[in-house]
């Protein structure tokens, strides 16, 4: 698989970066309709000779204009351009979603952007996507630019799924539910999460089950509650039982992701780690103080070790 070359920000767009062929989106999740989408690129991209180009935002412009309602991320940013890359894409183009981009008029981003930078001779984009000051740019705006400037424009297929259209909203709705074998149907693989643990508050560890943890910024995942999980990244895979949310026994306020690893003990600190989530076991709860929260801590990582016996993960004589 070939690099996948990353060019940050429009200002670091050279002349062999043009012609192209092109799809602009949040690409949240990048599920099985993202999946299509990128392989239509491809498709192009063979027929016209072109390498594929895909445009996104940082932050994603919800998050820009409603930072405290946007919804929860499903993918990160390295987690996304990942999953790019090993779909095959040539080139990400990563626009910084900010005030002077949020009010450009639609007509000069198509211009200075698709027209000038690019030179795209083939976008695609989805039918109810909106761009530039007010969103006034449309897909009918975009018909006429590209007879005005000659580029083949098209449609994103909608993929269904059990009759629904699979969407960003949809996935994070099944993982709100905790369906992780829903999110995994529409996702087309099992949920990750990657990032290098971070040191804690050490209450895990002080409570007898010391944890790997990420932190997330402003924008963590839509779900929450205790997860089996497998941990790759620290030489095999690792069995290990999960909290994805604020800890609210203990009044946390940020999200946080701390993984107990079953059979696993050493220095993690500042190690690359990826959370795969197999299965939930519950939600996130309220615990009467730190001593109820251990023992449930105790009932929970019995209960990952006998679900990864029955799975095959682990021995049965390790179950003890």
């Amino acid at each position: 698989m070939a690099n996948m070359e990353l060019i940050r920000g429009a200002h670091n767009l050279k002349q062999r970066h043009r012609p192209s062929v092109a799809t602009i989106g949040n690409f949240d999740g990048l599920h099985r309709g993202h999946q299509a989408v990128i392989e239509a690129l491809h498709a192009a991209g063979r027929r016209l000779r072109l390498p594929t180009t895909v445009i996104l935002f940082e932050p994603q412009p919800r998050e820009f204009f409603m930072p405290d309602r946007a919804p929860g991320r499903i993918t990160r940013l390295r987690e996304k351009l990942r999953i790019l890359e090993s779909l095959g894409v040539e080139r990400t183009l990563c626009l910084n979603f900010d005030r002077r981009l949020a009010a450009e008029p639609a007509e000069d981003f198509i211009r200075r952007l698709l027209v000038d930078a690019l030179d795209v001779r083939f976008l695609m984009v989805g039918d109810d996507f909106r761009f530039g000051h007010q969103r006034r740019g449309d897909f009918t705006m975009l018909q006429s630019a590209a007879q005005r400037f000659g580029f083949e424009l098209e449609r994103m297929p909608t993929v269904h799924d059990g009759g629904e259209r699979v969407s960003s909203t949809r996935v994070r709705r099944v993982l709100e539910a905790g369906d992780m074998g829903s999110a995994e149907r529409l996702l087309g693989r099992r949920l990750c999460i990657a990032g290098r643990v971070v040191h804690g508050e050490k209450l895990g560890r002080e409570l007898g089950w010391p944890t790997a943890n990420i932190g997330f910024g402003q924008h963590p995942p839509p779900m929450r509650g205790i997860f089996n999980v497998a941990v790759h990244g620290l030489g095999g895979v690792q069995p290990g039982v999960a909290s994805l949310g604020t800890r609210p026994t203990v009044n946390g306020v940020q999200t946080l992701l701390e993984t107990y690893l079953l059979d696993f003990s050493g220095d993690i600190y500042g190690r690359p780690i990826e959370v795969e989530f197999l299965t939930r076991q519950r939600g996130e709860e309220r615990f009467d103080g730190l001593e109820a929260l251990k023992k449930q801590i105790a009932a929970d990582v019995a209960a990952a070790r006998t679900w990864f016996v029955d799975h095959g993960y682990l021995k049965a004589s390790s179950a003890g």
